[in-house]
């Protein structure tokens, strides 16, 4: 953080007025400060303007009054040189603010108990960076989770205090509608409380296909069977070409950005993701949070939308593109890079989650300073990651021991961001206290 101002425009003591026109985006200066007052007018460009602890958008023709010694800059709608200039303690520090003044109670970091249980491994997607899927015909891998599967995972997971089931699958070609609404509405029966927080939106349109439905009517079918709200999932880079890189056989873009709209419009919480680190650029990342923002705007006012954020690292371990010389390309500074970046850009998402399960529980810690405010869930069963090479784990005591050496009070959570009770051990879910 630096002033600047006599950086730019050197001037006499007794001059009360300083114009400077800044006209190429390069030229911006990074995030900075002034001694004096600072009225600030910006001409034909739109973005996100940072100031103090808050992040607005800002508009062609918009002006400002900034106070002496108020952090601030501008971030046109490219936004890569705020990602790719700025000091990663800069970084740090300004999103740091804007989870003080976003959040509820910035002492407090939240915290979540769930299971994911997968529906099947039977994908036809063919990602390239998945070891878990299996193709139809290797019926010795492939499995369906039977209801009895489902009862004694809920079971054990109500005992540690759980309320939550997150439910994944691949794209199976045999599984429509019919399936799924059973599925949903006999947990539902026998575990009435439960949060089915399930699918993701390249499932949602896979299940649409090749059940003659369009995924509008396939959302409204799934949440009257009980789906409480949906995943992320599917989104890795919103680019078709890295999509066409990574996982050619998956729902588009386009596709992915239209269901998760169809579900904003129909109040169905839902929240965003990014896996990053494989064959994506800087840029690339970049675009894929302005087309979470840009989607966020569109949200019907008062509806949920998306929750939250949570990026992750791409783990390599024996997947196709390891195979194809594609390693994981992780740094823990870059990591807070991305973090603090969300922050600043996603100011009309309220959550970013730290994701301890590919980058570690210092890292993670790390995150909590600089926009994170959410550890995520102690997640009592992964498969996905975890078969690629992502090894790191948290029983409940151990991800609260580690928001407190982060400096942070943890507080038990549910989807909706809601307090909960710590209540291990009873077999009941913990009532919902107060909304975050």
């Amino acid at each position: 953080m630096k002033y600047v101002l006599k950086d730019l425009a050197p001037r006499p003591e007794k001059d009360l007025f300083i114009t400077q026109y800044w006209s190429d985006k390069q030229s911006d200066p990074p995030l900075h400060f002034h001694e004096d007052y600072m009225l600030s007018l910006t001409l034909n460009v739109r973005g996100t303007r940072i100031t103090g602890r808050t992040a607005d958008d800002f508009t062609e023709k918009d002006l400002i009054i900034i106070f002496p010694g108020v952090p601030h800059c501008y971030t046109r709608d490219e936004a890569y040189a705020l990602y790719e200039c700025t000091p990663v303690q800069e970084l740090a520090a300004a999103a740091d603010a804007v989870r003080r003044a976003t959040v509820a109670d910035p002492t407090v970091v939240t915290w979540q108990i769930d299971r994911n249980v997968n529906i099947t491994n039977v994908c036809i997607s063919g990602c390239k960076f998945c070891n878990f899927h299996c193709k139809p015909h290797q019926t010795d891998r492939a499995f369906i989770t039977t209801m009895e599967q489902y009862c004694e995972k809920i079971d054990s997971t109500l005992r540690l205090g759980g309320d939550q089931l997150l439910l994944q699958g691949g794209l199976h070609p045999g599984l429509k509608i019919d399936f799924y609404e059973r599925l949903f509405c006999g947990l539902k029966s026998r575990y009435p409380s439960l949060r089915l927080h399930a699918l993701g939106a390249p499932e949602v349109a896979h299940i649409a296909r090749i059940s003659g439905l369009t995924t509008l009517e396939t959302l409204r079918r799934l949440m009257a069977a009980g789906l409480d709200s949906l995943p992320g999932a599917g989104a890795e880079i919103l680019d078709s070409d890295v999509r066409r890189a990574i996982s050619p056989a998956k729902p588009s873009v386009e596709k992915w950005l239209d269901v998760m709209h169809e579900a904003h419009c129909l109040n169905l919480p839902t929240s965003a993701t990014m896996m990053y680190g494989h064959v994506e650029t800087p840029h690339q990342r970049i675009d894929h949070l302005l087309r979470i923002r840009d989607l966020q705007t569109r949200c019907p006012e008062g509806n949920y939308g998306f929750i939250a954020f949570i990026p992750w690292i791409f783990r390599s371990t024996g997947t196709e593109l390891e195979r194809q010389g594609v390693e994981t390309r992780f740094s823990p500074l870059e990591y807070l890079r991305i973090i603090a970046v969300s922050r600043l850009m996603l100011h009309n998402i309220p959550n970013i989650q730290a994701s301890w399960l590919t980058v570690g529980k210092a890292t993670a810690q790390a995150a909590l300073h600089s926009g994170a405010n959410d550890m995520g869930s102690i997640m009592i069963e992964e498969n996905v990651v975890s078969s690629a090479g992502a090894h790191n784990s948290f029983d409940a005591e151990g991800i609260q021991s580690a928001i407190r050496e982060a400096g942070f009070t943890p507080r038990l959570r549910d989807q909706l961001y809601r307090m909960r009770k710590y209540a291990p051990q009873t077999g009941e879910l913990a009532t919902s206290l107060q909304d975050a």
